[in-house]
């Protein structure tokens, strides 16, 4: 009897390890499938120009199901079936143009663009010249004109009725300086996200001195810095270690967006943030300007974003708490509330 119980316990507990190694299969391969999907997702929005020159079409039908987000909107997302939700009727403007910042691309946008286009606004992510996919090498872009060429080609091609509004994270906020100073007939509205929100005759790079010191000394000592013309030529472009980037742009991330921009960002031209940007009231003055504060950013910090606003005050001035210098943002959900706040200002 004895004998028996014993081989009975010792068949039990082979069958329970097998059931825990099945068990542990099976979670495996559910982790497994979801880290597929999500770099399906990355690889569709670092991709995205293989498709479109823009983002175009719905990004939530591309990179698979958004219904946990969903449920964190103000409003209902639309359908083929349901009419638009009510806040859309009140805009005049539908339209978001998002502009990155150094180092990065229209990749880094993919939550923003996929809960904007769930809302039924229209969003189109742009490559700068010499970021993302664009081939243009970092090295050849010496003016801001140049690195801003694909923004400044898309707002002429608008129809002559047509405005958009821009959105400029980090040092894309020149970039829509710039624009707003060459087509303010094109532009709604400007909103700077822990941009460069710079006043006439500022340089870009001026606005993170704090952190990296003056441009001077960037340029003379900076371990940075890549010589694209040749060792004894003027710096042509730098490039942040990775430890250092996840410092200052990513101390708030998730892992995977950590992971995704380190596998993508590229040089970052020096010549466009060294530049003095020439602003006049009476093109860059006349646009609307909004400036969203990031209040746990390490690369810009909140007492220089305070200062910004100061020195060259917008019309409005949103803040969102616990949020670092990535445009991908760990709470996306409030960046697209505040963006879709400012579209419906009259």
């Amino acid at each position: 009897m004895g004998n028996r119980f014993i081989c009975m316990t010792k068949k039990e507990v082979k069958e329970n390890g097998s059931r825990s190694k099945r068990m542990g299969r099976s979670q495996r391969k559910l982790l497994a499938e979801e880290e597929f999907l999500h770099k399906q997702a990355l690889s569709m929005a670092l991709h995205q120009h293989q498709v479109s020159q823009r983002f175009e079409g719905s990004m939530s039908r591309r990179i698979g199901s958004t219904s946990s987000r969903r449920r964190n909107l103000p409003d209902d997302p639309i359908s083929n079936e349901k009419p638009a939700p009510d806040f859309l009727e009140r805009m005049i403007t539908k339209k978001f143009i998002l502009i990155h910042g150094e180092g990065f691309g229209a990749w880094c946008w993919y939550k923003t663009i996929a809960l904007l286009e769930e809302s039924g606004l229209l969003t189109t992510a742009l490559d700068l010249m010499g970021s993302g996919i664009d081939l243009t090498d970092t090295n050849s872009i010496a003016t801001l004109a140049e690195y801003s060429k694909p923004l400044i080609d898309y707002l002429q091609g608008l129809p002559e009725d047509e405005k958009v509004i821009l959105v400029g994270h980090s040092s894309g906020g020149a970039c829509i300086s710039f624009a707003l100073e060459h087509f303010p007939q094109k532009i709604s509205k400007a909103i700077f996200l822990c941009a460069t929100m710079v006043s006439n005759g500022q340089r870009p790079f001026d606005v993170f001195a704090e952190e990296l010191g003056s441009a001077e000394g960037f340029m003379q000592e900076s371990k940075f810095l890549i010589h694209g013309n040749g060792e004894d030529k003027p710096p042509t472009g730098f490039m942040f270690e990775k430890e250092q980037m996840k410092g200052l742009y990513f101390n708030q991330s998730p892992t995977k967006d950590v992971a995704l921009a380190m596998v993508s960002m590229r040089p970052i031209p020096l010549g466009p943030i060294m530049e003095k940007v020439s602003l006049t009231p009476e093109k860059y003055g006349t646009g609307r300007r909004f400036y969203i504060q990031t209040l746990d950013d390490r690369a810009l910090s909140p007492d220089v974003q305070e200062k910004l606003v100061r020195d060259n005050p917008p019309e409005g001035v949103f803040k969102i708490k616990g949020s670092d210098h990535s445009p991908f943002f760990s709470k996306p959900q409030s960046l697209h509330k505040i963006l879709v706040e400012i579209a419906q200002i009259p």
